[in-house]
């Protein structure tokens, strides 16, 4: 049995146990607050319960599309507010006055000094202030002219200024999207007035502008009064935006949200009636209702179910991990992925029930991608059960909804079983057609079982089919941030690793030939042994493919690397060339992690050859030293012992191929015997003790190996002068 630190029962219990409680506590907290979650209803179908009747009074709550249009309504009832500040034209006239006397000044002190070093001090532009200054000059020589004077312009602005304020200026422009009336408010009374009664802004500033323009004046006199007017202009009419803003609350608090009113014993539905939109409203706010009436004692009691509800659906969970994928239930890292992707939904499920609109928005609930992620980190099977519990929990944050939870149900089962057998990452867009599919399924099934209206399928299916486009875009972001985060090796990882251009393979072809071809050909033997006992395969594969990398720091020690038939460990003691021989497992793990190999590759390195003794330089110490003299350990690998069946399948695999190598003349029966042997050799010293393997999976293996190497080895009849090419003998000499 697997002995590492994370599968030991008992091992990180009280983690399991905080993480287990936290999540289904915060999964009873994002559940509808004091609402009864008894059932829930759709339109057009069948009510099959009881009768339903009213134990108590309550209101009929307006349905939200209702409620929110008359709230529109309302805003749109106000008119907006206006003050009437009369005070601003006649400030405005008196601004105008005292300014007249102050230009006056400004234009005589102007003229006493050096014109071309004294600034224009007032808002008029340099060419009116010029002109102006030029009438001052004429007006204090006495010069008579037919031209106007200063004084002309202070009358004239004045006039124009009064004209304007007769009527009235309202403090916004024309554009502005007012109603057709105002509400004046003079005191603590408004009053209705047309708004085309006033004058815009932008509509007072035109008709000062057509007076000037109607006036005899030169073109520079009209340019100084028109700066000049506009200047003092000011708005009468003032619009409030904080008095209109209480006067929609006010029209917006006076729209009831409710409709009517349900009597105590009042019957809510019949039994077999059809459910209609003012059923659902009633059933609706019967459901509030009746938690609103529940008292602390109650919503202690139903708190206490609520935990019993998903603590018993997340205990189906946990029950198979722990019968049937240890590996998973005794490694709590793992167990936070399944924590985290169940809270992401349960939170998203929360979310959509806040948003409150006429829409299908449960689509946008991804349970499909969450089915994705667990199949392509695990297995199908514990994918299509994740999606299960995670459509189970879903649906009752959802107050029990049975068709959301079938809709999903098959819609996450199906995406599950479309990645069942991915090649590569790619491959995750094509679950968008079997996502889509299912759903699409689903609503026709239930929208036709309900009569409901093609319309609302039409739009259930554009939301479907958003969920079936972003599922898998979600899938492949957040399985590459699981995978880093956790480093989890998924078999997308593993059939990345198995490409012959990585670095580390093509080194070991390049470097150790010898090596490299006997990795591959237990490639094969692991991968068919592996799928023999219900093992992974491909993980069996790549792990004999990565099990020898060590080799290629130093391939000539190693005998399939020995192209020239010279064998460094003649010329070396027994100690050192077991030195040399274990180096290449520490120098491997090494070679591993600097180039980011996950720990279930490395886990290979080291446990295909456990703790076994090398025999052959083991011998040779005993003749060289006496046997009484050499420490047996002394000659064993480091270990560890395989603890997994994918590390015990390629200890035998490389066991049983190294030695079928060097048979001379193999036949069935000698390969028979030296597997045999090799088996044998592995149990007898406990070297698969810490793996969880059968007597029954070892005979399994040791079938396949055989028949594998059989093949491989199996005689071939001689060509015509095969024996003369053996020798090098041209064909053309005979």
């Amino acid at each position: 049995m697997d002995k590492s630190d994370n599968n030991k029962p008992g091992k990180g219990f009280f983690a399991k146990f905080i993480m287990g409680f936290a999540t289904v506590l915060l999964i009873v907290f994002m559940f509808p607050k004091g609402e009864s979650i008894e059932f829930e209803v759709s339109e057009g179908s069948i009510w099959l319960n009881d009768d339903l009747i009213a134990p108590f009074s309550f209101p009929i709550k307006k349905s939200e599309e209702v409620y929110q249009a008359e709230l529109k309504a309302a805003k749109n009832s106000v008119y907006p507010v206006f003050l009437n500040e009369n005070k601003n034209n006649q400030a405005s006239i008196e601004t105008l006055k005292n300014y007249n006397t102050y230009l006056l000044r400004v234009l005589d002190e102007s003229i006493e000094n050096d014109t071309t070093s004294v600034p224009n001090p007032t808002f008029l532009s340099a060419s009116s202030f010029s002109y102006l200054k030029n009438l001052r000059m004429r007006e204090r020589n006495l010069i008579k002219s037919r031209g106007p004077h200063i004084k002309d312009l202070f009358k004239s602005a004045e006039e124009i200024l009064n004209t304007v304020y007769r009527k009235g200026i309202l403090s916004v422009n024309s554009d502005s999207q007012l109603r057709d009336s105002i509400a004046l408010r003079r005191g603590n009374f408004d009053t209705i007035e047309p708004a085309n009664k006033f004058l815009f802004l932008d509509q007072a500033k035109n008709e000062i502008l057509n007076e000037i323009k109607h006036s005899e004046y030169s073109k520079d006199f009209e340019t100084a009064l028109d700066e000049y007017t506009l200047h003092f202009l000011m708005p009468t009419i003032l619009y409030s935006k904080e008095l209109t803003q209480q006067e929609v609350s006010q029209a917006q608090e006076n729209v009831s949200r409710y409709t009517g009113i349900v009597n105590e014993n009042e019957r809510i539905i019949a039994k077999h009636d059809r459910i209609t939109k003012d059923t659902i409203l009633k059933i609706e706010s019967y459901k509030e209702a009746k938690g609103e009436f529940i008292g602390p004692w109650d919503m202690i009691l139903q708190a206490i179910g609520k935990f019993f509800h998903i603590g018993l659906i997340m205990s189906l969970l946990v029950t198979y991990l722990f019968l049937f994928r240890k590996r998973i239930f005794y490694n709590n890292q793992k167990l936070l992925i399944f924590v985290i992707i169940i809270l992401f939904v349960s939170f998203v499920t929360f979310l959509i029930n806040q948003v409150k609109v006429q829409a299908p928005l449960q689509f946008l609930i991804f349970i499909p991608a969450a089915s994705m992620i667990m199949t392509i980190m695990f297995d199908s099977r514990i994918g299509f059960y994740a999606t299960v519990i995670i459509t189970l929990i879903a649906g009752a944050l959802r107050g029990n909804d049975y068709t959301f939870m079938a809709m999903n149900l098959i819609a996450g089962g199906i995406a599950a079983y479309s990645v069942r057998d991915i090649k590569n990452r790619s491959q995750i867009f094509r679950s968008f057609l079997f996502i889509l599919l299912g759903y699409i399924l689903s609503i026709f099934a239930f929208g036709m079982e309900r009569f409901a209206h093609w319309n609302d399928l039409l739009v259930e299916g554009a939301f479907a089919t958003s969920n079936a486009l972003i599922s898998p875009v979600l899938t492949y972001g957040l399985l590459i941030f699981f995978e880093r985060l956790f480093k989890i090796t998924t078999d997308l990882t593993l059939l990345e690793l198995s490409n012959f251009d990585r670095p580390l393979l093509k080194d070991l072809a390049r470097k150790a030939p010898g090596t490299f071809n006997h990795s591959m050909t237990m490639g094969t033997m692991a991968e068919a042994a592996a799928e023999k006992i219900g093992a992974n395969p491909l993980l069996a594969r790549i792990g004999a493919y990565y099990h020898d990398i060590g080799k290629t720091i130093s391939p000539q020690n190693f005998v399939e690397n020995q192209l020239n038939n010279q064998n460094v460990h003649e010329n070396l003691t027994p100690e050192e060339s077991v030195s040399l021989i274990a180096q290449h497992v520490k120098e491997g793990i090494e070679l591993a992690k600097d180039n980011d190999l996950p720990q279930e590759i490395i886990d290979f390195i080291p446990m295909h050859h456990g703790t076994m003794i090398m025999s052959y330089f083991y011998d040779r110490a005993k003749k060289i030293y006496g046997e009484e003299k050499v420490k047996k350990d002394d000659y064993r690998y480091p270990g560890p012992k395989p603890n997994t069946k994918e590390t015990a399948i390629v200890m035998l695999a490389d066991g049983c191929e190294s030695a079928v190598r060097s048979i001379d003349e193999p036949n069935p029966e000698k390969v028979e015997n030296v597997i045999d042997n090799i088996f044998k050799g592995r149990i007898e010293d406990k070297q698969l003790n810490d793996a969880p393997i059968t007597f029954s999976d070892i005979a399994a293996i040791k079938e396949e190996l055989l028949k594998i190497l059989l093949g491989q080895h199996h005689k071939r009849i001689k060509y015509p002068k095969q024996e003369e090419a053996e020798k090098g003998v041209s064909e053309d000499k005979n």
